[in-house]
């Protein structure tokens, strides 16, 4: 195993204020730095390059979405973890990934229950999860795999640091 070192550095007033800012919601719009860049101050491109650093330097794992399935439509949800050889899992998450009603794709190391290694969130606003499924069958033939259906979302939240 790697060990990771990290430089604790002082951030400026200015990252400070981008940290705090990227931690709430962004805009779904064509260019959400830019608005968002406004309630600080700052135009769109320097909130963009500092988001950059941030990542660059490890100071910030990952920027991403959260989707709010239930809020946009989707009534039919579920996570479904898949039994897949190690020498497989690239071809078939490239697979499932590729499917539009994927949101989430990934391998988990450790396997859970020391064999299920793909996990693959399924969103529908019509289709039954069990045709979903099926065609996640017959494009990678995989047949090993546990349905974890959404049954109540209690809480979706990052955590704030700033």
């Amino acid at each position: 195993m790697r060990d990771n070192i990290y430089i604790m550095e002082k951030l400026s007033i200015k990252q400070k204020r981008i940290a705090k800012l990227i931690q709430k919601d962004i805009p779904l719009q064509t260019f959400p730095f830019k608005t968002t860049g406004k309630y600080v101050a700052l135009n769109g491109k320097e909130v963009l390059n500092t988001v950059r650093y941030f990542l660059d330097h490890g100071l910030i794992r990952k920027f991403g979405a959260i989707l709010r399935h239930q809020r946009v439509g989707y009534k039919n949800n579920a996570m479904v973890i898949w039994s897949i050889p190690s020498e497989q899992t690239e071809e078939t998450g490239t697979i499932f990934a590729s499917f539009s009603f994927i949101s989430h794709c990934y391998e988990r190391k450790p396997a859970f229950a020391g064999k299920y290694n793909i996990f693959t969130m399924l969103h529908s606003d019509g289709r039954s999860i069990s045709s979903l499924i099926k065609e996640m069958v017959k494009a990678a033939n995989a047949k090993d795999y546990l349905i974890l259906k959404s049954i109540k979302e209690f809480k979706k939240t990052s955590p704030e640091y700033f």
